[in-house]
This record gives C-alpha cells, structure tokens and sequence, in this order.
C-alpha cells in the first residue's frame, strides 16, 4: 500500500510517541533524532521496504530507539520497547541479531560502509534487493564513510539510497562540515537530491525516483532536530536535553491510536523475513609441492588459488595490495560496475571501507575477505571489532607480519598488531608456520559461522618443517620438534616464521629442548590442563616478533620487541633486534643452567 501523507504523519507520530516512551523509562537516549528524523524512516518503512528483500541500516546509531520503534510497529518482534538501555533489554546502539536489525552501528560511519557491502552483495548474487541507510552529520564527517562512499560511486551501486539526516547540529554546537556536502556526492558518482525532511509528499516522490536512477542515490533531507520539543533546533535536542515532564507531554502529544493501527495494516502487508546464510562450498584443494624455504604469504597465495580453481564460492580482494599480499591469484576474476561476475574486488587505498564493506557483504551471506599489510590493520580495527561482536565470519588475510618488512621502516614494521587483535574477543588469529597451518587456517576460517578470522603471514621466506602426523590443529599448540629425552629441560614456544629459528636454537641447545608451534594462542588457551602440562615442560620461552607481555600468560620468559624497528636488510634488522640464534641459545642457556 502506498500511504498518503495525511496517513504518513500519524505512522510517524506512532513512532515519535514509542521511541519517546522508551527513552523516557530509561532515563537517557537521543530524543533529537527521534523527533527530527521520524517522518523520513516511516515512509521508507511504511511505503518502500519490502521486509525479506530489503535492508535498511541506521548508520546513525543514537538513533536506536527512532528504529527500534518503527521495528516494533512494523511488527518485528524486537521485545519489549521498556527494555531499551538496560541490562538483557534492548541496547542503546542497533545490535545485529535483533529482529529486524541489519548491522550493529554505532561507531559513525561504519554503518555507511556496512550498507555499501549490502548494496554490493546483491549485486554479486543477482537479486534485485536495495539497500537504505540513515545517516547523520556526523556519520558523513567520518574518513570510513567518505572512501565507502568513493566506492559506491566507482561501482555505480543504484541499488543503494544513503538518506542524510542533515539538521545541521552537532553534539557540541552547529555541525562543522566546512564541506559542500552534495557537491562531494556528486563528484563521487552519487545522483543527489535535496527534500524537506518533513514533507511526505517530497520525500515520498525522491525515493519512488530513486528506483529509476542509474547511480547510488543520495537524499538530502533537511530535518529539523528535537521537532516539537523547546531545544528544537539546538544541540542540547541530540541527547538527553529534555525535561522529563515534557518528555511526557510530548509522548502524549504524539501518542496516535490511529498511527499504531495503520502500522498493523503495515505489518500484516510484510512477508517473512529472509536471513542471510553465511555459506561455502569448500571443495578439497591442496599444494604443490613446495620448496624447503617459501613465504607463508605465498603458501595462502597458492592455496587461495586452489580453492577458486576448484569452484569455492569465495569472494574478496585488498586494498591495491593484492600482488604484495597474494591474495590476487590466477583464478582472481575482476568484479567491475558492468560485471559483477567475478570474484575479485579493488578496494582501492581504503582499508577502512574494505573492512565496512566486507562486514556487509557477510551480512548479506557471502564469504568474504579482504587484505593487506598487518600494520595498516589499525586503519581497519573499528570494523575488525564490530565483525566480532556481530559474529560475521569475515577473513582478514594480514601479511608482512614483523620487523623483518626491513626497508619500509618503523611505519611499516608491526610490533603491537597481532598481540592487540588476540586480545579482540571472538576472534580467531591464527599466525601459521608451514603450508599445513595455512591450510587448516584457511579452511578453519571459511567453516567459521559466527566468529571473524585474522591470518597472520610472513612477508620473508620461511624454512618448512613439517607438522607431525596426526596432530590435532584445533589444540593451537603442538610439538614440532621434540626433545631427544625423556627429560626436558625447556620447551620453545613460537609462531609463524620464529619457529624456525626456535629449532635452530633447540638444535644447539641440545636434546633437553624441546620447540612448540603455537599457531592459534586462543584455541591453546581453552585446553585442558594436563593437555597444557603435557606441551609445555620444563622452563618455558617464547620466541615472536611482536610486543612481548601478553606472552607471559605461559611462558617464564619471551624473546619479544618492545619497541619499535629501523629501516634496513630485513634480516639484519630481524638480528638486530635480537632474533638470531646465538643471542638467543646465550640467554637460554643462562637461564636454565
């Protein structure tokens, strides 16, 4: 049904008075939005988005309880709106996994990057779905928000509808965009138009023309903050700004028995929700035969490949470093905005957006994922850690993982990286040794349902020893060279390409040592403690290129970096910072006589 503006303004008071009513019973919330942006989200809900086929994403994530309450109207079963900012209720930002949530938001921006990748998705599985975002001024401000933007633009993504809710107020005052606004859209391939915020009829027609564009479509609706309330039009409208007794006069302006029954006829017009499935065909796919010295970059390059040529329905890329990071293989096929057909994608330099993006695609059901260097995984840390608290099985393939980068220098040498991701929870990282951790990694990531995967890769080659027959991978630790005695005297620890040099140090330490490879700390950390006791005996180390002090969780003493490296030969830095045998069997030796 196409509701009539007369119809309109009810539907949107109904929402007005629930939203208000919620913030009101919690004590705290943004009665702004709720008041300025109520008329746009109706029409979209109660005109256009077509429940099961549609997504909408509220970028604008203060603006929880303005969704939450349409939700409710529509008739998902979000719960009880009473809940909202309280413990086990309804949180104060969307949460994906509520009914009719698209994507957590919060953090600006992030939810423009997650509407890209939806609007992306249904173009890579061919289903005529569209995608609305709100966002606000804020949101537009963020550096994430502007390269998804640039993106949607470059893939000419005309399913998309990215709604601003430009009031022109910020939290501390008036929004200083200092930007034309609609001027930047139009210049990054967006079709813009303006409307009043508050005018049905304007913003009905906007989005009937949207469906018609060739481009991404940008609104711009002019909406007033705090509507109706005495801080209307100021800051003090975005959060808690009014008074609870005209909060109450306002709820019982805006209460609409009429509103609440037109939102039933809305909702018995949705059909059932479809959910996105996260799925894999993950055929068997195995190595080449391997040199005795190679990258484990090349080791995932090679087994990517594999798995495209045997038909896994993967789909990624990196941001323009997908030859330094093999992530673009021979089987890569480009995706273009003419061709969506592929199974590769140019991020371009946006590793924020990438990591946006890949979250929505995930959410649409894809397998996903997206590359480059582990100490540019800072630029892609906010979406890295709403992908674990969503529970999307997004895989970062993260190379040139230590000082051994040599040349690049500190600003390319990670030292904190992959301590602070193992510290992400729900998160796998996994930092593999040989072609047999890269491929259980590999496979391990793309079985993933519910928990994004981190793979840590060497940028320098690596000797391969091979991983003893029969030893379960799912443990996260296991001896891979063992002592030559029934007493030993210390136990290695290391990952990736230290494991190597561990046993060059065992082997002149002598038979009492043994070498553990630990490709996944999370996974070891769960285990029994008899299977603990079992792998790490007598004086323990751990050897890893990164920042030593979470190490000391198992080990009685770490050959780490706590600071930071120095441009040169990879391997000289690599010795220089004291990851070279001698120096390392001298302080072990001190250490357990």
């Amino acid at each position: 049904m196409n509701y009539n503006s007369k119809d309109l303004k009810e539907l949107a008071n109904a929402v007005r008075a629930w939203a208000l009513h919620a913030i009101r019973t919690a004590g705290s919330g943004h009665v702004g939005i709720v008041l300025g942006a109520a008329d746009v989200i109706t029409t979209v809900y109660a005109n256009f988005l077509r429940r099961g086929r549609d997504r909408f994403v509220m970028s604008a994530g203060h603006g929880s309880a303005l969704l939450y309450s349409v939700l409710k109207l529509a008739g998902y079963n979000v719960g009880d709106m009473a809940t909202f900012r309280k413990v086990g209720g309804l949180p104060g930002h969307p949460e994906y996994g509520i009914d009719g949530v698209d994507a957590t938001t919060g953090p600006l921006g992030q939810g423009i990057g997650n509407a890209v990748g939806m609007a992306m998705a249904a173009r890579i599985n061919k289903t005529d779905s569209r995608v609305y975002c709100m966002c606000s001024d804020g949101d537009l401000m963020e550096g994430v928000a502007q390269e998804s933007i640039a993106f949607a633009g470059r893939y000419k993504l005309n399913n998309l509808v990215l709604l601003w809710d430009d009031n022109g107020v910020s939290i501390d005052g008036v929004a200083q965009t200092d930007v034309d606004v609609p001027a930047r859209m139009i210049a990054a391939g967006w079709h813009v138009v303006c409307v009043d915020g508050h005018d049905f009829v304007r913003i009905n027609r906007a989005l009937e023309n949207a469906k018609k564009s060739e481009l991404p479509v940008f609104i711009q609706c002019k909406t007033e903050i705090g509507r109706g309330a005495s801080v209307a039009g100021t800051h003090k409208a975005h959060g808690f700004g009014v008074a609870d007794s005209e909060l109450m006069q306002l709820v019982q302006k805006f209460l609409s028995p009429c509103g609440d029954n037109l939102w039933r006829n809305v909702a018995m017009e949705q059909v059932p929700v479809v959910g996105a499935d996260v799925r894999c065909d993950l055929p068997h796919a195995v190595l080449p035969p391997l040199p005795d010295k190679i990258s484990t970059r090349e080791l995932s390059g090679m087994y990517l490949n594999a798995l495209l040529q045997s038909g896994a329905n993967i789909v990624g890329g990196s941001a323009d470093l997908g030859g330094s990071t093999n992530v673009r293989v021979a089987a890569s096929r480009d995706i273009a905005a003419n061709d969506f057909s592929g199974n590769y994608i140019n991020f371009g330099v946006r590793e924020g957006a990438m990591a946006a993006i890949l979250n929505g695609m995930s959410l649409s059901g894809l397998r996903v994922f997206g590359s480059t260097f582990l100490v540019f995984s800072d630029y892609m840390r906010p979406a890295m850690r709403l992908s674990a608290l969503m529970g999307v099985p997004v895989v970062y393939v993260l190379t040139h993982d230590s000082v051994a980068v040599g040349e690049d220098g500190p600003t390319h040498q990670p030292i904190e990286q992959l301590p602070s991701l193992r510290l992400v929870p729900n998160m796998n990282v996994f930092r593999p040794c040989n072609g047999t951790e890269v491929i259980y990694a590999w496979r391990r990531a793309l079985m993933e349902k519910n928990k994004p995967t981190s793979i840590i890769l060497s940028r320098q080659q690596v000797k391969q020893y091979a991983t003893p027959l029969g030893v379960d991978l799912a443990r996260g630790a296991y001896v891979i060279r063992p002592a030559n005695s029934t007493r030993v005297r210390a136990t290695i620890i290391a990952t990736g390409s230290e494991v190597p040099l561990a046993i060059a140090v065992a082997e002149k330490l002598g038979n009492t040592v043994q070498v553990v490879s630990m490709p996944s700390v999370a996974d070891f950390r769960v285990q029994t403690p008899e299977y603990k006791q079992q792998i790490l005996r007598g004086f323990v180390v751990a050897i890893e290129a990164a920042a030593s002090a979470p190490w000391f969780e198992f080990a009685d003493a770490v050959v780490g970096i706590d600071r930071f490296g120095m441009s040169g030969d990879g391997g000289v830095v690599y010795s220089e910072l004291g990851f070279n045998v001698d120096a390392i069997v001298r302080d072990i030796s001190n250490k357990i006589k």
